[in-house]
């Protein structure tokens, strides 16, 4: 057999065997990567605005009354731990206060960056919870009974519903995000 018989041998065995791995996976395994995409792409843009615009918000035009960056962060944080709570059957470990920008007293980038980091340790313990007997159970939220998957899976979408205004509010800042560097 040529080298490059070989080397095609290989690559398709190698191939075989990621996607044997991926087909594998459990429900809670797939849905913790997904997060985990959301996690490399907020805590770093989170951690690239500085502290002193952690209370910038645009007020022109159609931003006017919009959250600030802190508030955003805060916000995906709060609701990513209320979304947990109700994936596990379970009050969410931290404060997620009365509103849905987070507790009050939360200030500063480094307080919101480490209550950020914590909500997604939360989220990863309840991605990881889902399996095909819990997936289409019917939980409480949103006023009704709906299915645990279709509450998790607002984990990712509403981060990234989030990451993206928070991308325009560093781009307003003359930051590049670190997704674009």
């Amino acid at each position: 057999m040529n080298l490059l018989a070989r080397t095609g041998a290989l690559c398709a065995l190698s191939c075989s065997l990621i996607f044997a791995a991926d087909s594998a996976a459990t429900i809670g395994q797939i849905h913790d990567r997904e997060l985990s995409i959301l996690e490399r792409e907020l805590v770093p843009l989170a951690e690239a605005m500085p502290a002193d615009k952690y209370d910038f918000a645009p007020a022109q035009g159609a931003f006017k009354g919009v959250r600030t960056f802190g508030q955003q962060m805060t916000h995906i944080a709060s609701v990513m731990y209320s979304i947990s709570g109700t994936v596990l059957g379970e009050k969410p470990p931290a404060d997620i206060g009365t509103g849905e920008n987070g507790p009050d007293s939360l200030k500063g980038k480094d307080a919101i960056i480490k209550y950020l980091k914590e909500a997604f340790g939360y989220s990863h313990k309840a991605m990881r919870s889902l399996t095909e007997q819990n997936f289409f159970e019917m939980v409480q939220a949103y006023g009704s009974k709906t299915p645990r998957g279709q509450v998790a899976s607002e984990l990712v979408w509403h981060g990234f519903d989030h990451y993206g205004q928070a991308v325009v509010y560093l781009r307003m800042n003359d930051i590049i995000p670190p997704a674009s560097r």
